[in-house]
């Protein structure tokens, strides 16, 4: 399904709607937004070859942000402002994508640290029709980026983290620069729970599922060095994000197959039925995953416990705590195993949990006999090797006992018979 995309060089009035609404979340942003608009307006009006709209976005500032987006939608034509009244960037493109009269929603942060030169390439499939929702890329091949290497790591981290935790193929959730079919967000923003942060991968996800067509464009990306994000704040919502969202798929509460259906581009075939790919490779990507915050979470815990319960005491508590989650987590989302036999499972869980407590344990008495007086650091490090062979132990015994798949058995002549 295409748009009405007949060229119009300006902004247009009240009896044209436009083709494209660039919304701009803002929060304490009263020295980069005045700029910011401009030169964004600049470019869509010497480059953008159909009618649009810039929506200043406000969640909620306590600065003279407002004053200042009020001040730009009084100067200049196409621009207008919405005020929040609560803080969220997620909520606050909720708002503007939902009150837009426009066929297609987008939104860049207010730093453009994305080059704009971009804009049109990521939203002309969309006119056209030919994609549903559209980003873009940091981690695609000919992206160019400037960043340093803390938040590049945390990036891939991350896009790792959802392909194997949620299957996802799309490459870069984060970057602040996409844009969405009008038809389309109205069926899928009031599905999307978060207003924060998650927002863009909620969506995406959720888009992915449907079976919607993603586009996704190579960007030239300027890491802004006075971005004032909460990292790890941002990180651990993000994470309980991927975990609600893990669950929602894959207990159905997530119409995905029904949107398929009505906005898909294929129908749902195959072993993703149960909203978890299955077979060996996306079960080994899911396991790692799973295992890779398991692993983090073990070593915080253990760092924490150290002290105060000893080596021996410490590496018993975090194993406990976090072979329980990784059991239930791995039961869900790696082998979309759900309903009764929950115990069981943990239970089994719990056993082959001994088998690597036994493994980590001889590593500890190892260290111990052979460096005595080790440093924490080197501890870490041995508990990360036996703890990688426990890994191993507990896949095997995930896929080819725990949650093996139960087949009927093939009848004999003889059952046939009778």
């Amino acid at each position: 399904m295409s748009v009405d995309s007949a060229p119009h060089p300006v902004p247009g009035g009240p009896q044209a709607p436009p083709v494209l609404d660039v919304v701009v979340p803002v929060f304490n942003e009263e020295t980069d937004l005045a700029p910011s608009v401009h030169r964004l307006h600049t470019h869509l009006t010497e480059q953008f070859p159909y009618r649009f709209r810039i929506t200043i976005a406000d969640n909620a500032s306590t600065d003279a942000t407002p004053r200042i987006a009020a001040e730009l939608a009084a100067q200049l034509p196409g621009v207008t402002a919405l005020t929040m009244a609560q803080k969220g960037r997620g909520r606050a493109l909720h708002a503007a994508w939902t009150a837009s009269d426009a066929q297609v929603l987008a939104y860049c942060d207010v730093d453009l640290s994305t080059d704009l030169a971009a804009l049109l390439p990521l939203v002309a499939p969309l006119i056209s029709g030919h994609s549903d929702l559209a980003i873009g890329t940091r981690l695609g091949r000919g992206s160019r980026v400037v960043r340093g290497a803390k938040r590049e790591l945390i990036s891939r981290a991350y896009n790792l983290l959802l392909h194997g935790a949620l299957a996802t193929r799309f490459s870069d959730a984060q970057c602040g620069f996409k844009a969405i079919r009008a038809d389309v967000a109205q069926r899928l923003l009031p599905l999307v729970e978060d207003t924060g942060w998650f927002f863009d991968t909620e969506l995406l996800v959720l888009a992915e599922r449907s079976g919607l067509r993603i586009h996704e464009v190579p960007v030239d990306w300027v890491d802004d060095p006075d971005s004032r994000v909460d990292i790890v704040a941002t990180a651990l919502a993000d994470l309980r994000g991927v975990v609600r969202l893990g669950r929602a798929l894959a207990t159905g509460r997530l119409p995905v197959q029904e949107l398929r259906g009505q906005l898909g581009r294929g129908a749902l075939s195959g072993p993703e039925v149960a909203g978890v790919p299955r077979g060996l490779p996306g079960q080994l990507v899911r396991f790692a995953a799973i295992g890779v915050v398991s692993t983090l979470a073990y070593l915080v815990l253990y760092a924490l416990l150290r002290d105060p319960l000893g080596a021996f005491g410490a590496n018993l508590v975090a194993l406990v705590v976090t072979a329980v989650a990784n059991t239930a987590a791995n039961r869900r989302l790696t082998f979309g195993v759900r309903g009764g036999a929950g115990a069981t499972h943990q239970l089994q869980g719990l056993i082959v949990f001994g088998l690597g407590l036994v493994l980590t344990t001889a590593a500890l008495a190892a260290l111990a006999h052979w460096a005595p007086g080790a440093s924490h650091t080197t501890e870490l490090i041995v508990l990360v090797a036996a703890n990688g062979a426990a890994t191993i132990l507990r896949f095997v015994a995930f896929r080819s006992w725990i949650f093996r798949s139960r087949r009927p058995a093939t009848p004999t002549v003889e059952e046939i018979r009778t």
